[in-house]
């Protein structure tokens, strides 16, 4: 994202408080002056003089929330309310904030609109709903919070992720030859590239205020919604030579969605995604060829999150609260 907001013009800060930097995989991120802290410790100071926040900060799976729920709910809701309330304070007059399509959990075989209920079966589902809900009681005149629902990610990024559903796909189909399923396959998932997830946030970014005050986009293509087996077979086709196996025991996977994404393609028409699941598997297929991925590399701590965080925490850098000790 700081790429493509760098080509549009905008100057960019980071606040962050560097989980993941020893989880590089290739270049390392654009380089941008950045504020090295935790969104629970964000002070009025660090927001003074920004005409937007971009809310990226969260403990960002379901495996990372399930380590303890009301970690996932402190830094995910709690801390997500306090710097938006601060960025209100200081005079920021746009808030966009990542969302997930996993607010939908549980809703079976209907296409959902920003105005389907949510039915969350995740901490990490329920937390982005309370931000929800909490960020839009703040809307004002002069503050607009955007809520920007997206799909799965997918596709290749500086701090590359295998624990989402086509990246660990592929990635096993590289490095073993099999396209291992841990579900029964049967769920639906809607997905999107980060590359595209950029372009939503830019587009939100850049549009009139009275296109995207107080709103929320579920962002994808209307099209990208696949159950997983659906899913299994694109890298079947794609990796040349390997097979789809299903894990021992698996079941349903009760995250169950498909979403529409046509509004943010209505109200929002700079937004152009240009990915497709196919196009993102023959990206992550070449790459991981590239690299030579092995089952160490991607079921290691640099691209799982939950990977690094207990590695953080079992080598004394944070605490249980995950706030560091030392650096």
């Amino acid at each position: 994202m700081v790429p493509m907001l760098l080509e549009a013009g905008h100057d960019v800060t980071g606040l962050d408080t560097n989980y993941y930097r020893d989880c590089d995989f290739g270049a390392a991120p654009t380089h941008v002056p950045s504020i090295f802290r935790d969104i629970r410790e964000a002070e009025r100071s660090d927001l003074a003089g920004f005409d937007a926040v971009i809310h990226l900060a969260a403990l960002s799976n379901d495996p990372l929330g399930d380590l303890d729920p009301e970690l996932t709910y402190d830094i995910n809701h709690r801390a997500t309310i306090h710097v938006a309330r601060l960025a209100k304070e200081a005079g920021v007059s746009r808030f966009l904030f990542s969302s997930s399509c996993s607010n939908y959990g549980a809703s079976g075989d209907r296409l959902l609109d920003e105005s389907a209920p949510f039915n969350p079966v995740t901490p990490y589902g329920v937390s982005k709903v309370r931000a929800e809900q909490e960020l839009l009681e703040l809307a004002s005149d002069d503050f607009s919070p955007v809520l920007l629902r997206s799909a799965t990610a997918y596709g290749v990024s500086p701090r590359l992720r295998c624990d989402i559903v086509l990246n660990n796909l592929t990635a096993w189909a590289v490095a073993t030859g099999k396209v291992l399923i841990k579900s029964d396959g049967s769920p639906w998932r809607p997905i999107v590239h980060v590359e595209d997830i950029g372009r939503a946030f830019v587009a939100a970014l850049d549009a009139p205020r009275d296109l995207v005050h107080a709103q929320a986009f579920n962002v994808g293509r209307p099209e990208e919604n696949y159950r997983i087996r659906d899913l299994a077979e694109i890298v079947r086709e794609t990796v040349p030579g390997c097979r789809v196996e299903y894990a021992g025991g698996a079941a349903p996977d009760t995250r169950n969605y498909r979403v529409d994404a046509s509004k943010i393609a209505r109200v929002l028409p700079a937004f152009r995604p240009r990915w497709t699941a196919r196009e993102g598997a023959t990206q992550l297929y070449r790459a991981f060829s590239d690299a030579r991925m092995t089952v160490d590399d991607f079921e290691g701590f640099r691209f799982r999150r939950i990977g690094q965080i207990t590695r953080l925490v079992n080598s004394n850098r944070v605490d249980t609260n995950l706030r560091w000790l030392r650096d």
